[in-house]
């Protein structure tokens, strides 16, 4: 059996096995954290400085500077006002320059009319000779129509050619006075007719519809009705409110037939021109 005890070599061996582990791991850390970018040197605080004092946000205030005003001191007043113009359909139509036709006036500089509610012009002088002549010259009976109910009536179109010859195209014009207002089967719209950038007449057009699809067309027949409204107030077509020369036209021109409609079946008496044949739906019985 070997000898327990610890011969010198062997204790020799053993105590430098123990110093050479334990410097082995006092080693280890120190390489561990070694880092291979250089530490950032931050100034030192001398003992004796102190630390600044803590300001708050309210306490701080902008300095002061020469265009900062006083809070005395107000805004100066402006030297004008200036009140807009409503307009029901866009930018209100500016004044027309003045006429080159003679006896009839012009505008006064081209500023701008709110013609949806100004009456610029109104009476203020009559038109030439000639243009009366134009505007109040008697129809031609083969202009005037006649409705199935016996109503005689002048195109639209007409109305329209009428005024292109007294003042020539862009000369006149229909201004809104009103948005268009829609009823249940109706539509109805407010209109000035302005001539030289003058008012003339003013007048309401209607007319019918019967589904939502037909609302612009008939907002279009609203204003053909109103344009031959306000084509009264010139002379144009007068006639056609005369009683008499209702009568005498109806009598020279016009007669009434039996019909049929052609799907209903239904008989009933209409007017028409003498010259006119029976349209569809209608069939002569």
């Amino acid at each position: 059996m070997a000898s327990r005890t610890l011969t010198p070599l062997r204790a020799v061996s053993r105590q430098l096995h123990t110093s050479t582990t334990s410097q082995n791991w006092a080693q280890l850390p120190a390489r561990t954290l070694v880092s291979a970018s250089r530490a950032k040197a931050y100034p030192q605080a001398s003992a004796s400085s102190t630390p600044p004092p803590k300001t708050s946000i309210s306490q701080v205030k902008p300095p002061p500077s020469s265009s900062t005003k006083p809070a005395s001191a107000s805004a100066p007043a402006p030297t004008g006002t200036r009140t807009p113009v409503p307009a029901v359909s866009g930018t209100p139509l500016p004044d027309a320059p003045h006429s080159n036709l003679p006896g009839e006036n012009g505008s006064d500089g081209g500023s701008p009319i709110d013609w949806t509610q100004s009456y610029h012009g109104l009476g203020t002088n009559a038109f030439t000779p000639e243009t009366s002549a134009i505007l109040q010259a008697r129809l031609d009976p083969d202009d005037i129509e006649v409705k199935p109910d016996g109503i005689i009536y002048l195109p639209e179109i007409k109305y329209r050619r009428i005024l292109n010859t007294a003042f020539g195209p862009g000369a006149w014009g229909l201004a809104p006075r009103g948005q268009l207002t829609v009823h249940e089967k109706l539509v109805t719209r407010e209109y000035a007719l302005v001539v030289h950038g003058r008012f003339v007449a003013q007048a309401r057009g209607e007319q019918q519809y019967f589904s939502e699809e037909g609302v612009s067309t008939a907002a279009e027949g609203a204003k053909s009705n109103a344009l031959m409204r306000c084509c009264k107030d010139l002379g144009i077509a007068s006639e056609l409110w005369d009683p008499r020369f209702i009568r005498k036209f109806m009598k020279e021109h016009a007669m009434q037939v039996w019909v049929e409609h052609v799907t209903t079946k239904k008989k009933k008496q209409i007017w028409l021109r003498k010259d006119d044949e029976v349209r569809y739906p209608f069939k002569r019985t």
